[in-house]
């Protein structure tokens, strides 16, 4: 396992990181994915109010004899934005007793996903007033916050110059907020990157026409390399089920040197595949078609279709794109089929794509039954 610097904060975590949304069937279970976590050289492990029994699965992980110190593990948990100070001076206290901690080394605010929550957060009299005294008196250490926001609005959230990390999205088949990995750099930032197996693209299972585009890396190794090559990112989280998880991801955790050639020209291999697969049909994420008057997130939709159609990602592509209306802040915007034709996108489109019949054929492609969260706030 390599560790680096989490930004400003100065503590040196591992590469990869566990985050305890998905070890929930039981307690033993948690326990002993902790366990094998620590012992597998993970440092740092993370929770949020919102994950169910989380907090308190790890309270007791932390109490049942670990090899290594407290003062050795980084503890994060993440707390929704809120307006309301009081609450969120409660929310803080009630995680250190489900954590059996007297405090913690990094809190974050948990989805900071519009700008209604960057509102309360620099409200003077906001969330962050009991935050700013949970710093004072000890019990946080450190401050950041996690989002599925947009760019443009992680890019204000960093520029408050009132964090200390950042957790979130970005992967190879997501480099829509490499401006803000670059600025959250340049400020001295920890960055985590929030479930990039998962996120990323199901890369547990991968299609066979991914992985043959891959070869001889499996996709999830090259996602994994490709980030962990770039110094400026910190830590990759880790939502293993149970300890099981552990070991397929942690065989690239001593990888952290430049892309190799042989790397690069796999990277190479993917671009080419899907430029010669979609042909004119090609979203190029400039993002120039928006905002969509019936609120529909074009580019999500067409980034879909684009790993849909030239990797086979079906799986995951219909995964993310049945979240359209029924994942609320955490994942915005309508579904394609709310399309009205009235053509405010065409001349946008630097590509001068046919993005009414693109959305009516993605939306064919990937529809399906609904789904929700975990959890819903």
């Amino acid at each position: 396992m390599k560790y680096r610097l989490f930004g400003k904060t100065q503590r040196s975590l591992s590469v990869f990181s566990l985050g305890t949304m998905r070890y929930l069937s039981s307690e033993k279970n948690a326990v002993e994915t902790v366990h094998q976590a620590i012992a597998l050289g993970i440092n740092h492990l993370e929770t949020a109010r919102g994950y169910g029994k989380s907090e308190q699965f790890l309270g007791v992980a932390l109490q049942s004899g670990l090899p290594i110190t407290r003062a050795q593990l980084c503890i994060t948990t993440k707390l929704p934005p809120t307006p309301d100070a009081a609450q969120m001076e409660s929310w803080i206290d009630e995680s250190l007793q489900r954590l059996k901690l007297d405090y913690l080394d990094c809190l974050a605010i948990h989805g900071l996903n519009t700008w209604e929550h960057l509102t309360w957060v620099q409200a003077t009299d906001g969330c962050m007033q009991a935050i700013h005294r949970a710093v004072a008196d000890g019990r946080v250490r450190h401050v950041g916050f996690s989002t599925h926001g947009s760019l443009e609005l992680i890019l204000a959230a960093i520029a408050t110059d009132l964090f200390a990390f950042v957790n979130l999205h970005y992967t190879y088949f997501f480099q829509r907020h490499a401006a803000a990995i670059e600025l959250a750099h340049q400020k001295n930032m920890g960055i985590l990157i929030i479930s990039p197996a998962d996120k990323g693209g199901l890369l547990y299972t991968p299609p066979s026409t991914l992985s043959e585009l891959c070869a001889p890396l499996s996709p999830l190794d090259l996602n994994y390399r490709f980030l962990l090559s770039d110094r400026r990112i910190t830590t990759l989280s880790l939502g293993a089920a149970n300890p099981a998880e552990l070991v397929q991801p942690l065989q690239v955790a001593d990888r952290v040197d430049p892309l190799t050639l042989a790397e690069q020209q796999i990277l190479e291999r993917l671009q080419a595949h899907q430029a010669a697969t979609l042909e004119t049909d090609l979203c190029s994420q400039c993002y120039a078609c928006l905002p969509c008057p019936e609120d529909i997130h074009i580019p999500e939709v067409l980034r879909l279709r684009n790993l849909a159609i030239a990797y086979d990602m079906t799986q995951f592509a219909q995964y993310r794109y049945r979240m359209f209306e029924n994942a609320g802040h955490w994942f915005p915007g309508k579904r394609a089929d709310r399309c009205t034709e009235c053509g405010d996108c065409l001349p946008r489109c630097p590509n001068t794509l046919h993005i009414p019949k693109l959305l009516k054929e993605t939306h064919t492609r990937l529809k399906g039954v609904e789904r929700r969260r975990l959890w819903d706030n």
